[in-house]
């Protein structure tokens, strides 16, 4: 009966990290809407570039897939919060392509039949060339550099806050939210005992702290707050 206790109570809080994860990168997906807005009014990309986009799309398709039963049962939640991410991006590139100018429209529909063709033969080889304990390897190693390199763009922004002395433009509920979406996602692979989840959201969780350390750090020695970030996006 105990044992019983034991596995409920380690299930339960094994989908209740999922689900905050879940909930805290919606924050992340639709932070770029402010952006697409100003777009949409002005009928104008300006100086705004679509490649985060493109490359949050990527990520998103190669998680999910890494998510679904077919490569990874088990860990479904996964799949969910990557869904709904590729969906948020592909709608931030197809409004980024409606309103650029050709030159840009045409590089961005190019980068993203590119993704779709990326992403096509992953899934492709995946199924083909491995079997299932080979195929979760190779998609999960896939899906760390993927994440772990996602993580990792933040570096620009903590660059510029250290080299300016500035939080203008390091938003704290983004950093904010990032952190909270990565110790979730950390406590759900380490309850699913899977290092392809809690190994980069450890390492997007050191960021994290790292980056609200320099928001309070910053923000208390200027006494100014935070503006329109310069990456308006989940990459």
């Amino acid at each position: 009966m105990s044992e019983f206790l034991l596995f409920s109570t380690y299930s339960v809080c094994s989908v209740a990290a999922g689900i905050a994860g879940n909930l805290f990168a919606f924050v992340l997906f639709v932070s770029p809407i402010p952006t697409f807005r100003r777009i949409i009014r002005s009928q104008s990309t300006e100086q705004f570039s679509g490649l985060p986009y493109v490359y949050a799309l990527l990520n998103c398709l190669i998680c999910l897939w890494y998510g679904t039963p077919i490569v990874s049962p088990g860990i479904i939640l996964v799949a969910t919060v990557n869904s709904v991410g590729a969906i948020f991006q592909f709608m931030y590139i197809t409004i980024f392509i409606r309103n650029a100018e050709k030159a840009k429209r045409v590089k961005m529909l190019g980068l993203l039949l590119a993704v779709f063709a990326l992403f096509g033969i992953i899934v492709f080889a995946s199924m083909k060339l491995f079997d299932h304990p080979s195929r979760k390897l190779f998609v999960g190693y896939l899906s760390v550099a993927s994440l772990i390199s996602m993580f990792a763009s933040p570096l620009v922004v903590i660059n510029l806050v250290i080299k300016t002395k500035s939080v203008e433009f390091m938003p704290f509920y983004l950093s904010l939210s990032t952190f909270l979406m990565s110790i979730s996602f950390f406590a759900y692979g380490m309850f699913k005992e899977d290092p392809f989840i809690y190994v980069p959201n450890g390492v997007g969780t050191i960021l994290g702290i790292v980056q609200l350390l320099l928001y309070f750090y910053y923000s208390s020695v200027s006494g100014e707050d935070s503006r329109e970030p310069l990456l308006v996006s989940f990459a």
